[in-house]
């Protein structure tokens, strides 16, 4: 059985509505980490971005959002506890957007980065990527076209190394280009990863643990009285 993989893409500045629903469910330790952020924004995409995640994880699970627990795992990634630990979700924002993806078959890994133009992509290409990927952005006709061929790598990789639950930096190095199966430098690990779409001036990519092919499913942050979990709703369906 294909594994499916259901990503939402959730724009920062929700529905009043929704924006307090998402505040409503946090636990006291994101509270916490919400309350320390100095800027109004920052604190909102923080709990939208939670909350969102714990309303979806939880229609997945049939339980209510406030029951729901996560731990860190051996680098960091928060892993669902308990119960429900069968349950694999990730989480990303950049800009105005945040991506959610939920599994349950494989650790799942999401990222979503916003194109910004810059001729930082070669320098930061260079130092961080693999030769032929340095080169590749490089090549670009403009800064425009280096932004996006650097944007849609580094998402990739993200996606991987938070499938694998370890450290970016050890894996930049790792290939990602035109390759449906990266493997991992550290810890050494296979994930298979794909481009998903994403709205104009953002790329995203989504990763799941292991190199058999799965499905992404993508849809609408949902309104206060539907929201699809993995295999149901209306969604966009995309291999990996």
């Amino acid at each position: 059985m294909t594994d499916v993989v259901a990503v939402w893409i959730v724009p920062v500045d929700v529905s009043a509505q929704d924006a307090a629903r998402c505040e409503a469910v946090l636990d006291e330790g994101e509270r916490v980490r919400a309350g320390v952020f100095r800027h109004e924004r920052d604190r909102r995409r923080f709990a939208v971005a939670h909350g969102a995640l714990r309303i979806l994880a939880a229609r997945a699970l049939a339980v209510r959002p406030a029951e729901l627990r996560w731990v860190a795992g051996p680098y960091g990634k928060p892993e669902l506890a308990g119960p429900w630990s069968g349950l694999h979700t990730s989480l990303s924002h950049s800009g105005d957007l945040i991506a959610t993806a939920i599994s349950t078959g494989r650790p799942v890994g999401v990222d979503i980065q916003q194109l910004t133009p810059s001729a930082d992509a070669i320098a930061l290409s260079a130092r961080y990527f693999p030769a032929d990927e340095a080169a590749f952005v490089a090549d670009g006709r403009d800064d425009g076209e280096r932004a996006e061929r650097f944007t849609c790598l580094w998402a990739r990789k993200e996606a991987v190394v938070k499938a694998a639950g370890t450290r970016l930096w050890p894996n930049l190095t790792t290939p990602v280009r035109d390759r449906p199966v990266v493997t991992c430098v550290q810890p050494t690990s296979s994930h298979r990863v794909a481009d998903i779409e994403a709205p104009d001036g953002y790329r995203a990519a989504v990763a799941l643990t292991g190199v058999a092919p799965f499905q992404w499913r993508a849809f609408d942050w949902p309104s206060e009285d539907s929201a699809p979990g993995p295999g149901r709703g209306a969604g966009a369906t995309r291999r990996g």
